[in-house]
């Protein structure tokens, strides 16, 4: 997984278009079998509408590519220049997916519907790496899929990094949502029509990643494509 990481407060150039096109070739030509591109999304703006924390990184773009040997597979040379205020790192994870897309079908451009949250993870400190995948992959799960309208679940925890420099995240999350809930919390956590029930699953979700997240994670809003293998 080759995520694009942006500088405090600045602009990345815009790698959507050929990153869905000339990049997916280009790894397949390397050998990569299924793949999926993640860019953030200007039209969906920032998460709920709040601005970034101009002093912290962000994620802008992410690709995630199924190989038969990951070992030397770096494949940074083959995705699209973001300038000086970015740089693409590298990282072997293991992907679990809770909640599989059944729903939300992509189109011909591999355009999954909606968008996907994504979340960079740290592990707090003080908190064993144990305990942590713990509290997030068991107990965090089934809140997480509880409280929120997502129709796709996938965590990957990150094995090590495969480039040299990749900032220690300890993994990445990725959460796909339809359209409304991007301006509507009440869909966003499946409290339509509830006051009430808004407000219990947005404490339940709180007190959850307490639990595990030191509260300065990145999150951005993407837009998802899927590139299923070909062969």
């Amino acid at each position: 997984m080759f995520v694009l990481i942006a500088e405090p407060g600045s602009r990345v150039l815009s790698v959507g278009h050929e990153l869905v096109t000339e990049t997916v070739a280009l790894l397949r030509a390397r050998g990569a079998l299924r793949i999926q591109a993640n860019v953030v999304d200007p039209d969906l703006g920032p998460p709920f509408g709040v601005a970034p924390d101009p002093d912290a990184p962000h994620l802008a773009a992410s690709v995630s590519m199924w190989v038969d040997v990951a070992e030397g597979f770096d494949a940074r040379g083959l995705f699209p220049d973001p300038g000086s205020a970015a740089a693409w790192s590298g990282y072997l994870v293991t992907e679990s997916e809770p909640l599989r897309n059944t729903t939300a079908q992509p189109g011909v451009d591999g355009r999954v519907p909606g968008f996907a949250q994504m979340v960079l993870l740290s592990r707090p400190d003080g908190l064993a790496w144990g305990e942590w995948r713990r509290r997030w992959q068991q107990a965090h799960t089934s809140v997480a899929l509880a409280t929120q309208s997502s129709f796709r679940y996938v965590q990957n925890v990150i094995f090590r990094a495969v480039t040299p420099g990749a900032p220690p995240y300890a993994g990445v999350v990725e959460e796909c949502f339809l359209q409304a809930a991007a301006s509507d919390l009440h869909v966003f956590f499946d409290a339509v029509g509830d006051d009430q029930r808004l407000a219990r699953h947005m404490a339940a979700m709180s007190e959850s990643c307490d639990r595990f997240m030191d509260g300065a994670a990145p999150v951005s809003w993407t837009a998802e494509y899927l590139f299923p293998d070909e062969g």
